[in-house]
């Protein structure tokens, strides 16, 4: 294939497949005020925390990590602040201790951090203001978790960039179905074998936390005790539990794709028990995981990082299109189960990072084992009905733009709902 294709697709999965500890909008509040403090070189009197809708949509409701059950913008803020350490990124928490625990919720009581809505800003939008006197650091982050655009100390600019210096040394536009398939079959896998044997070790540890431990609310156990032990109904139980266990504030890290620890446990997770339970070897295993880590992404791209579209469904139809590949799929096969996937839940919403997002998991991956059924039957939904176009990737485009465009007033609409704006009584 292309070399600078089969190039771009290698460094996407080495930048993409990283840990991270805990759901990324809290972590990435987390490392903004981490940072802020350091480039302060003092404790603050007081925070403010500038959030664009979307991080407030999907830090709402989740538990921050290592902070003994907390939610909030609020939290994730005082405790980066705190026990922070802004060198290790997404994995900021690790260094947080009990001390550091107690003083938050100190510090949460005395108001010494302020959230507030910033509008006009990209869906994916942060920046802390840390203030001691009349010294004062500014963190600014956009569009990607560890993407920092501004550094300020007292007015002066120390840093300014667009763009996230890692993302911008791949070119994603080159993603497309045909020759994501292509790269699967054609990859040297000593080239991308570190990184996928990574997101195996650690995703399989998160799921295995959440089917053993209770947590959020054990959507992948009651799949198991309510349908069987078949592989289809183990796979989809993995992914969600590993959800139950990461939107409920477990510490364990996971390897996220698209910014996101839900989507990279279910493009990763079905894949990789659908494989052991049906006997595949590991280079089929790492292969077809090429392919679900890259499908996902493919779509992702259309999408944007935080949007009122749920993720879950891109990581879905990633799992789905790895699986109809372990299951010796031809390229238009695996196309359209990609197809049959997004057409049918496309629609599904995000209305944060919560324990509910098990539960949209396990729903996606039952639409995306559907479309594989469907494809290797032959069947996919035709063009001309509803957003089902001519061809795969056009499809993928099509839903892309609907949840991009279509879905923006939606994604208000959640989060006024969300924040108390919308007045129930009224409608």
């Amino acid at each position: 294939m292309n070399g600078e294709i089969y190039n771009n697709y290698v460094e996407i999965l080495r930048t993409e497949l990283i840990p991270a500890l805990g759901c990324t909008e809290p972590i990435a509040l987390a490392y903004a005020s981490a940072k802020a403090v350091e480039v302060l070189g003092d404790f603050p009197e007081s925070i403010k925390a500038l959030c664009s809708g979307n991080i407030i949509k999907n830090v709402k409701g989740v538990k921050v990590p290592n902070s003994g059950g907390l939610k909030g913008v609020e939290a994730a803020v005082i405790l980066g602040a705190l026990g922070g350490d802004a060198g290790r990124k997404l994995e900021v928490l690790e260094t947080v201790s009990e001390k550091d625990r107690i003083k938050t919720k100190e510090l949460l009581k005395s108001h010494f951090c302020t959230c507030l809505l910033k509008e006009g800003v990209p869906n994916l939008f942060i920046e802390i203001h840390a203030c001691k006197g009349t010294d004062k650091a500014v963190v600014r982050i956009e569009n990607s978790h560890t993407c920092i655009t501004l550094i300020e100390r007292n007015g002066e600019v120390i840093y300014q960039g667009d763009a996230d210096p890692v993302k911008a040394q791949v070119d994603k536009s080159l993603l497309n179905l045909k020759d994501i398939i292509a790269f699967a079959k054609e990859v040297d896998l000593g080239e991308v074998r570190e990184v996928l044997e990574r997101q195996i070790a650690y995703n399989t540890a998160i799921s295995d936390e959440g089917l053993e431990h209770e947590w959020g609310a054990g959507i992948g156990r009651m799949i198991l005790e309510e349908f069987g032990d078949d592989v289809k109904w183990r796979s989809i139980s993995r992914a969600a539990a590993g959800s139950d266990a990461r939107m409920s504030g477990c510490s364990l890290p996971v390897i996220i794709i698209s910014g996101s620890g839900n989507q990279g446990m279910t493009c990763s997770l079905p894949v990789i028990e659908y494989a052991k339970g049906t006997g595949k070897s590991q280079e089929q295993l790492l292969r077809a995981l090429c392919i679900s880590n890259l499908v996902a992404q493919d779509q992702k791209r259309y999408i944007g990082p935080l949007s009122a579209y749920c993720g879950a469904v891109c990581a879905a139809a990633g799992a789905g299109a790895g699986i109809t590949y372990l299951c010796g799929g031809t390229q238009e096969q695996i196309e359209n189960t990609v197809i049959n996937t997004i057409v049918n839940v496309g629609g599904i919403t995000c209305d944060g990072a919560k324990p509910s997002c098990a539960a949209k998991i396990s729903s996606s991956l039952q639409a995306a084992f559907l479309g594989h059924k469907m494809a290797m039957k032959g069947i996919r939904f035709e063009a001309g009905e509803g957003l089902a176009m001519e061809t795969a990737e056009d499809t993928v485009k099509a839903i892309g733009y609907m949840g991009r465009e279509g879905m923006r007033q939606t994604d208000v609409e959640i989060l006024n709902l969300m924040i108390g704006k919308t007045d129930l009584s009224c409608i």
